[in-house]
């Protein structure tokens, strides 16, 4: 996929918009294009919607354009914790004039939408602002923006590139990302890897996703076979229960598992260790 992925010419607010991305003339026939890249600030009083800045500069899979996601993290994560708890650590920090505060931890966003994507104070429409706390930590998980079976089709795709976007945009400033692995029902399969590379770490959560049902497990097991045939990940990290069938499979295919439990198994455990 990575030899694949090429620029394309958009104009993110329409035929007389301000904000372009364009693509060099090199060739009806040329397989390496440079990355597309946003020029910001073509006519005043244009506001950035769409967040095109987050993509300035990245590749993008063909036939999808979404965004190519790339692995940055070069190291395991010591710990993951939620974007709920981490805003909760940057306050307590920067309350007690921890200005240069670090925690070797990454960032995950394993957790129910309105928790991080709301409108006055979601990551998405307040980047910047998600930015100052995420500069605080390892890194982060790519967000995780649902993608329901039950959701219409634009939508789902929408949020396969905002997670990519976004994803792209943070490793972009210099902070360690491991892309979110995550798929839907089978008609998503054509396009829901295509922001990620293969033959490199990714991540996925199994927190919420029905698993104890046996339905369920079927199509998530499908599915997780159906990524490993396409991305060839050397490293899986689970966010939730790995103990199902497919992930013993895929240590004896050789891919390391590297489960961290959710915030709620441990919870549990805390409760059942002191009762």
């Amino acid at each position: 996929m990575a030899d694949q992925t090429r620029p394309k010419q958009m104009s993110v607010f329409g035929i007389d918009g301000g904000v372009s991305l364009t693509e060099p003339d090199v060739g009806e026939n040329s397989l390496m294009r440079e990355p597309r890249r946003a020029i910001i600030g073509l006519r005043r009083g244009i506001v950035d919607l769409w967040n095109a800045f987050m993509v300035d500069g990245a590749e993008f899979a063909p036939g999808t354009d979404i965004p190519i996601c790339p692995t940055t993290a070069s190291a395991l994560p010591e710990r993951l914790i939620s974007w709920r708890e981490a805003k909760k650590l940057h306050k307590r920090e920067i309350g007690r004039g921890h200005k240069d505060y670090r925690i070797n931890a990454f960032i995950h966003f394993y957790i129910d939408d309105q928790y991080f994507d709301g409108l006055f104070t979601g990551i998405w429409f307040h980047s910047k602002r998600a930015l100052k706390v995420i500069s605080h930590f390892a890194g982060i998980i790519a967000p995780d923006f649902s993608t329901y079976a039950d959701f219409p089709d634009p939508l789902v795709r929408w949020n396969f590139y905002r997670m990519n976007a976004f994803g792209y945009w943070i490793g972009s400033q210099g902070i360690p990302v491991i892309p979110n692995a995550r798929w839907g029902l089978q008609e998503t399969w054509s396009y829901c890897w295509d922001g990620i590379r293969p033959g490199n770490m990714v991540a996925i959560g199994t927190v919420g996703s029905g698993l104890k049902k046996i339905i369920n497990q079927e199509l998530f097991e499908q599915g997780f076979e159906e990524l490993i045939r396409r991305l060839h990940p050397t490293v899986i990290i689970v966010y939730g229960s790995a103990n199902y069938p497919c992930f013993d499979r895929a240590r004896t295919a050789g891919i390391q598992i590297v489960a961290f439990p959710s915030e709620t198994s441990e919870r549990f455990a805390r409760r059942c260790h002191h009762e």
